[in-house]
Protein backbone atom coordinates (compact mmCIF):
# COMPACT_ATOMS: atom_id res chain seq x y z
CA UNK A 1 0.00 0.00 0.00
CA UNK A 2 1.50 3.38 -0.98
CA UNK A 3 1.84 6.36 1.35
CA UNK A 4 -1.06 8.27 -0.21
CA UNK A 5 -3.45 5.35 0.27
CA UNK A 6 -2.29 4.99 3.87
CA UNK A 7 -2.77 8.74 4.45
CA UNK A 8 -6.29 8.56 3.00
CA UNK A 9 -7.18 5.68 5.28
CA UNK A 10 -5.62 7.49 8.24
CA UNK A 11 -7.68 10.62 7.53
CA UNK A 12 -10.89 8.61 7.14
CA UNK A 13 -10.28 6.88 10.46
CA UNK A 14 -9.47 10.08 12.37
CA UNK A 15 -12.50 11.91 10.97
CA UNK A 16 -14.58 9.76 13.32
CA UNK A 17 -12.25 10.36 16.27
CA UNK A 18 -11.98 14.15 16.66
CA UNK A 19 -13.63 16.92 14.64
CA UNK A 20 -10.98 19.47 15.68
CA UNK A 21 -8.09 17.60 14.07
CA UNK A 22 -6.73 19.26 10.91
CA UNK A 23 -6.28 17.51 7.60
CA UNK A 24 -3.20 15.28 7.62
CA UNK A 25 -1.87 14.67 4.11
CA UNK A 26 0.61 12.03 3.04
CA UNK A 27 4.04 12.43 4.62
CA UNK A 28 6.52 14.14 2.29
CA UNK A 29 10.23 13.44 2.90
CA UNK A 30 12.38 16.49 3.58
CA UNK A 31 16.10 17.06 4.03
CA UNK A 32 17.33 15.20 7.09
CA UNK A 33 14.24 12.98 7.35
CA UNK A 34 13.95 9.21 7.00
CA UNK A 35 10.86 7.52 5.54
CA UNK A 36 9.64 4.31 7.16
CA UNK A 37 6.83 1.86 6.39
CA UNK A 38 5.43 -1.31 7.88
CA UNK A 39 2.54 -3.73 7.54
CA UNK A 40 0.73 -5.99 9.96
CA UNK A 41 -1.67 -8.27 8.14
CA UNK A 42 -4.26 -6.07 6.44
CA UNK A 43 -3.14 -2.92 8.33
CA UNK A 44 -0.35 -0.58 7.28
CA UNK A 45 1.69 2.34 8.54
CA UNK A 46 3.79 5.06 6.98
CA UNK A 47 6.18 7.13 9.05
CA UNK A 48 8.64 9.98 8.78
CA UNK A 49 11.45 10.33 11.31
CA UNK A 50 12.83 13.87 11.58
CA UNK A 51 15.92 14.82 13.57
CA UNK A 52 16.18 18.34 15.00
CA UNK A 53 18.80 19.93 17.22
CA UNK A 54 18.75 22.96 19.51
CA UNK A 55 21.64 24.73 21.19
CA UNK A 56 21.67 24.84 25.00
CA UNK A 57 21.27 28.64 24.87
CA UNK A 58 18.37 28.68 22.42
CA UNK A 59 14.90 29.91 23.41
CA UNK A 60 13.47 26.43 22.76
CA UNK A 61 16.03 24.46 24.78
CA UNK A 62 14.10 24.37 28.11
CA UNK A 63 11.14 22.71 26.41
CA UNK A 64 12.94 19.85 24.67
CA UNK A 65 15.97 17.59 24.58
CA UNK A 66 18.86 19.15 22.68
CA UNK A 67 18.53 16.42 20.03
CA UNK A 68 15.08 15.09 19.16
CA UNK A 69 14.04 12.34 16.79
CA UNK A 70 10.33 12.84 16.08
CA UNK A 71 8.14 10.27 14.36
CA UNK A 72 5.06 11.34 12.41
CA UNK A 73 2.84 8.35 11.63
CA UNK A 74 -0.12 7.53 9.40
CA UNK A 75 -2.05 4.34 10.22
CA UNK A 76 -4.78 2.52 8.33
CA UNK A 77 -6.62 -0.77 8.46
CA UNK A 78 -8.70 -2.61 11.06
CA UNK A 79 -5.75 -2.96 13.49
CA UNK A 80 -3.95 0.40 13.60
CA UNK A 81 -2.23 -0.59 16.85
CA UNK A 82 -0.54 -3.54 15.12
CA UNK A 83 0.58 -1.30 12.27
CA UNK A 84 2.04 1.20 14.73
CA UNK A 85 3.82 -1.58 16.61
CA UNK A 86 5.44 -2.76 13.37
CA UNK A 87 6.40 0.81 12.49
CA UNK A 88 7.96 1.34 15.92
CA UNK A 89 10.08 -1.78 15.36
CA UNK A 90 11.44 -0.24 12.16
CA UNK A 91 12.00 3.09 13.90
CA UNK A 92 13.87 1.49 16.80
CA UNK A 93 16.22 -0.16 14.29
CA UNK A 94 16.88 3.28 12.80
CA UNK A 95 17.37 4.96 16.20
CA UNK A 96 19.90 2.34 17.33
CA UNK A 97 21.98 3.21 14.27
CA UNK A 98 21.96 7.00 14.79
CA UNK A 99 21.37 7.81 18.48
CA UNK A 100 23.96 7.36 21.26
CA UNK A 101 22.73 4.95 23.98
CA UNK A 102 21.96 6.49 27.36
CA UNK A 103 22.17 10.13 26.25
CA UNK A 104 19.43 11.99 28.17
CA UNK A 105 19.78 14.95 25.81
CA UNK A 106 18.58 12.77 22.93
CA UNK A 107 14.85 12.02 22.88
CA UNK A 108 12.51 9.97 20.73
CA UNK A 109 9.08 11.61 20.42
CA UNK A 110 5.82 10.51 18.84
CA UNK A 111 3.06 13.14 18.63
CA UNK A 112 -0.37 11.52 18.28
CA UNK A 113 -3.96 12.73 18.31
CA UNK A 114 -5.00 12.37 21.94
CA UNK A 115 -8.27 10.61 21.15
CA UNK A 116 -6.60 8.14 18.78
CA UNK A 117 -5.97 5.62 21.54
CA UNK A 118 -5.09 2.43 19.58
CA UNK A 119 -1.33 1.97 19.89
CA UNK A 120 -0.99 3.48 23.38
CA UNK A 121 -0.20 0.12 24.96
CA UNK A 122 2.43 -0.55 22.27
CA UNK A 123 4.13 2.77 23.05
CA UNK A 124 4.11 2.06 26.78
CA UNK A 125 5.68 -1.37 26.26
CA UNK A 126 8.52 0.28 24.36
CA UNK A 127 9.32 2.69 27.18
CA UNK A 128 7.44 5.75 25.93
CA UNK A 129 5.46 7.90 28.36
CA UNK A 130 2.77 10.50 27.64
CA UNK A 131 4.62 13.61 28.81
CA UNK A 132 3.03 16.67 27.21
CA UNK A 133 -0.30 17.66 25.70
CA UNK A 134 -1.49 20.29 23.27
CA UNK A 135 -4.89 21.17 24.70
CA UNK A 136 -7.57 23.08 22.81
CA UNK A 137 -10.41 25.37 23.84
CA UNK A 138 -12.88 26.36 21.13
CA UNK A 139 -13.96 29.99 21.41
CA UNK A 140 -17.25 30.56 23.18
CA UNK A 141 -17.57 34.29 22.55
CA UNK A 142 -18.01 35.63 26.06
CA UNK A 143 -20.37 38.57 26.48
CA UNK A 144 -18.89 42.02 25.95
CA UNK A 145 -19.24 42.68 29.66
CA UNK A 146 -16.38 40.24 30.19
CA UNK A 147 -15.85 37.48 32.72
CA UNK A 148 -17.09 37.90 36.30
CA UNK A 149 -14.75 39.77 38.62
CA UNK A 150 -12.74 37.88 41.25
CA UNK A 151 -12.71 39.65 44.63
CA UNK A 152 -9.35 41.25 45.36
CA UNK A 153 -7.90 40.51 41.91
CA UNK A 154 -6.97 43.28 39.47
CA UNK A 155 -5.54 42.45 36.03
CA UNK A 156 -3.58 45.02 34.03
CA UNK A 157 -1.13 45.05 31.09
CA UNK A 158 2.46 44.47 32.18
CA UNK A 159 4.74 47.50 32.26
CA UNK A 160 8.51 47.93 32.18
CA UNK A 161 8.65 47.97 35.99
CA UNK A 162 7.07 44.51 36.05
CA UNK A 163 10.05 42.78 34.43
CA UNK A 164 11.56 41.44 37.67
CA UNK A 165 8.16 40.13 38.82
CA UNK A 166 7.46 38.47 35.46
CA UNK A 167 10.89 36.82 35.33
CA UNK A 168 10.47 35.49 38.87
CA UNK A 169 7.06 34.01 38.06
CA UNK A 170 8.31 32.38 34.87
CA UNK A 171 11.32 30.88 36.65
CA UNK A 172 9.07 29.53 39.41
CA UNK A 173 6.84 27.96 36.76
CA UNK A 174 9.75 26.32 34.94
CA UNK A 175 11.23 24.92 38.16
CA UNK A 176 7.87 23.37 39.05
CA UNK A 177 7.27 21.89 35.57
CA UNK A 178 10.81 20.45 35.48
CA UNK A 179 9.61 17.80 37.96
CA UNK A 180 7.37 16.27 35.28
CA UNK A 181 9.81 15.95 32.39
CA UNK A 182 8.33 18.67 30.18
CA UNK A 183 10.98 21.27 31.07
CA UNK A 184 14.76 21.02 31.38
CA UNK A 185 16.35 23.72 33.49
CA UNK A 186 19.24 25.22 31.56
CA UNK A 187 22.21 27.26 32.67
CA UNK A 188 21.49 30.91 31.93
CA UNK A 189 17.71 30.39 32.12
CA UNK A 190 17.14 33.65 33.97
CA UNK A 191 19.01 35.68 31.35
CA UNK A 192 17.12 34.00 28.50
CA UNK A 193 13.74 34.54 30.18
CA UNK A 194 14.60 38.18 30.89
CA UNK A 195 15.49 38.83 27.26
CA UNK A 196 12.30 37.10 26.04
CA UNK A 197 9.95 38.92 28.42
CA UNK A 198 11.57 42.29 27.82
CA UNK A 199 10.30 42.17 24.24
CA UNK A 200 6.70 41.82 25.43
CA UNK A 201 6.59 44.69 27.89
CA UNK A 202 5.08 47.97 26.79
CA UNK A 203 3.67 46.68 23.49
CA UNK A 204 0.88 48.77 22.01
CA UNK A 205 -1.16 45.58 21.72
CA UNK A 206 -0.44 43.87 25.09
CA UNK A 207 0.45 40.18 25.15
CA UNK A 208 1.41 39.96 28.83
CA UNK A 209 -0.79 40.83 31.81
CA UNK A 210 -0.09 41.01 35.54
CA UNK A 211 -2.60 39.97 38.20
CA UNK A 212 -2.50 41.83 41.49
CA UNK A 213 -4.09 40.30 44.57
CA UNK A 214 -5.00 43.13 46.95
CA UNK A 215 -2.27 45.25 45.36
CA UNK A 216 0.48 42.61 45.23
CA UNK A 217 1.63 41.37 41.78
CA UNK A 218 1.32 37.59 42.15
CA UNK A 219 0.39 36.22 38.73
CA UNK A 220 0.79 36.70 35.00
CA UNK A 221 -0.46 35.35 31.70
CA UNK A 222 1.22 35.51 28.27
CA UNK A 223 -0.52 35.03 24.92
CA UNK A 224 0.11 34.95 21.19
CA UNK A 225 -2.60 36.27 18.90
CA UNK A 226 -3.66 34.94 15.49
CA UNK A 227 -1.00 36.09 13.05
CA UNK A 228 1.76 35.04 15.48
CA UNK A 229 0.77 31.38 15.75
CA UNK A 230 1.67 29.90 12.37
CA UNK A 231 4.16 27.61 14.16
CA UNK A 232 1.30 25.76 15.91
CA UNK A 233 -1.91 26.84 14.15
CA UNK A 234 -1.80 23.87 11.79
CA UNK A 235 -2.47 21.54 14.70
CA UNK A 236 -6.18 22.39 14.83
CA UNK A 237 -9.02 22.67 12.32
CA UNK A 238 -9.45 26.44 12.69
CA UNK A 239 -8.27 29.51 10.81
CA UNK A 240 -7.81 32.06 13.61
CA UNK A 241 -5.80 30.33 16.32
CA UNK A 242 -4.55 31.83 19.57
CA UNK A 243 -1.89 30.38 21.84
CA UNK A 244 -1.71 30.75 25.60
CA UNK A 245 2.06 30.74 26.17
CA UNK A 246 2.10 30.51 29.95
CA UNK A 247 0.14 31.28 33.08
CA UNK A 248 1.98 31.54 36.39
CA UNK A 249 0.75 32.22 39.90
CA UNK A 250 3.09 32.66 42.85
CA UNK A 251 2.85 29.94 45.50
CA UNK A 252 1.24 32.18 48.16
CA UNK A 253 -1.61 33.09 45.78
CA UNK A 254 -2.54 29.63 44.55
CA UNK A 255 -6.16 28.58 45.12
CA UNK A 256 -7.09 32.26 45.56
CA UNK A 257 -8.80 32.71 42.19
CA UNK A 258 -5.86 34.51 40.56
CA UNK A 259 -5.25 31.75 38.00
CA UNK A 260 -8.90 31.48 37.01
CA UNK A 261 -9.16 35.26 36.69
CA UNK A 262 -6.08 35.38 34.44
CA UNK A 263 -7.40 32.55 32.25
CA UNK A 264 -10.81 34.24 31.93
CA UNK A 265 -9.11 37.52 31.00
CA UNK A 266 -7.02 35.83 28.31
CA UNK A 267 -10.07 34.10 26.85
CA UNK A 268 -11.98 37.38 26.77
CA UNK A 269 -9.13 39.03 24.86
CA UNK A 270 -8.97 36.11 22.42
CA UNK A 271 -12.73 36.22 21.86
CA UNK A 272 -12.67 39.97 21.24
CA UNK A 273 -10.22 39.55 18.36
CA UNK A 274 -12.24 36.74 16.77
CA UNK A 275 -10.08 33.78 17.74
CA UNK A 276 -11.74 30.49 16.82
CA UNK A 277 -9.67 28.19 19.04
CA UNK A 278 -6.97 28.59 21.68
CA UNK A 279 -4.14 26.09 22.12
CA UNK A 280 -1.70 25.59 24.96
CA UNK A 281 0.87 23.04 26.14
CA UNK A 282 0.79 21.48 29.58
CA UNK A 283 2.59 18.65 31.36
CA UNK A 284 0.26 15.67 31.71
CA UNK A 285 1.72 14.62 35.06
CA UNK A 286 1.34 18.08 36.60
CA UNK A 287 -1.32 17.61 39.32
CA UNK A 288 -2.23 21.31 39.19
CA UNK A 289 -2.18 22.14 35.49
CA UNK A 290 -4.22 19.20 34.22
CA UNK A 291 -7.35 19.71 36.35
CA UNK A 292 -7.02 23.50 36.16
CA UNK A 293 -6.97 23.77 32.38
CA UNK A 294 -9.75 21.29 31.83
CA UNK A 295 -11.90 23.21 34.29
CA UNK A 296 -11.31 26.25 32.05
CA UNK A 297 -12.82 24.48 29.02
CA UNK A 298 -9.73 22.84 27.48
CA UNK A 299 -9.35 19.22 26.49
CA UNK A 300 -6.50 17.14 25.01
CA UNK A 301 -5.95 17.41 21.26
CA UNK A 302 -2.41 16.04 20.74
CA UNK A 303 -0.27 13.96 23.09
CA UNK A 304 3.53 13.89 23.05
CA UNK A 305 4.80 10.39 23.80
CA UNK A 306 8.48 10.56 24.68
CA UNK A 307 11.35 8.22 25.47
CA UNK A 308 14.41 9.95 26.89
CA UNK A 309 17.06 8.80 26.27
CA UNK A 310 15.96 7.74 22.80
CA UNK A 311 18.04 4.56 23.06
CA UNK A 312 18.86 2.85 26.35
Amino acid sequence: MNSHAIAAGHAERLATVDALLPEMPALEPAEGSVSLSATAGDSAAAGLSVRTEAGPDSVDSPWRALVEHRLEARLTGPRPEAALDALLTRWDEHLKAVAPPGDVETAATVVRPSRDSPGSAELLRRGFAPVLVIAVRPADRLAVTGPPATPGVHIRPAEADDLETAVGLELELQRYDAQFGSVTLREGAEEAITADLSKQLGRENPTLWIAELYGRPLGMVRVQFPGETAWIGGRVAAEKVGYLSSLAVAEPARSSGVGSALAAHAHQVFDECGTEAVLLHHALANPRSTPFWYAQGYRPLWTYWQRRPAVY
